[in-house]
This record gives structure tokens, sequence and C-alpha cells, in this order.
């Protein structure tokens, strides 16, 4: 299980990271692992509002279609168009296979770094 130095992670498994005052989220190496091979992706429009904590996007597995939420509340200043044609890509490199940018962030308090991501884990 990886869990990437320099992001910030929700309790969701999610992960953020700053880029340019916009913040990119994707799902952890935990979560995708968990999900199983994903064949389905649905996400936010650009201009869209995510809100901590809610539904944003969902994906779709062999075994379940499930939600992904927000780790932090904003806009959606774009999405990820290539995990829509490959959503198998999540799998194989979750860190690099983002979902949405998000401007104009408000909360974002509750993420935790990788060192205490990585003991969260150890709890499950």
């Amino acid at each position: 299980m990886s869990v990437e130095k320099g992001l910030l992670y929700a309790k969701s498994h999610e992960w953020v990271k700053e880029e340019g005052g916009e913040f990119v989220v994707g799902i952890t190496d935990y979560a995708q692992s968990e999900l199983g091979d994903l064949v389905f992706v649905n996400l936010p429009e650009e201009g869209d509002e995510v809100t901590m904590g809610e539904s944003f996007a969902d994906v779709e597995s062999v075994k379940a279609v499930s939600d992904v939420l927000s780790p932090i509340s904003g806009v959606v200043s774009a999405i990820n168009e290539a995990i829509l044609d490959a959503p198998e890509s999540i799998n194989s490199s979750p860190y690099e296979a983002w979902f949405i940018k998000v401007k104009d962030v408000t909360d974002k308090e509750e993420l935790l770094s990788a060192e205490e991501y990585e003991e969260f884990l150890k709890t499950l």
C-alpha cells in the first residue's frame, strides 16, 4: 500500500495536492485496492461546487458503485477527461490519475499529512 509524501489525505481515502492556487483531488492507493478493478467513472462538470464530506463523483468497479467524497469545498475548475476513457488508470497509478481540480477552496481543515494518514490506515 503506497502513501505518497507531500500530499494531504482525507479519512474517506482521497488525496489532495496544492498546485498553483488550485487543489488537485484523487483517490488513494488504499481506496483503489479496496474498490477493485474500476470500469467506469462519473465526474462533475467544470463550474460545479463541491462540498467537503459530500459526494462529487462515483466510481464503478466489478464489485459495486461507490461514491467519491470531496475532501475540500470549492468550485471545480477542471476534470480529468483521461480517466473517463481509461478508469483502469486509477488502479495502476492512483496518485497520477486525478479526478478534479478545485479553485476558490474554503474548507480543508480536516486533511491529514501522509504520516497521519499512514497511522489512520493502521486502525482499519
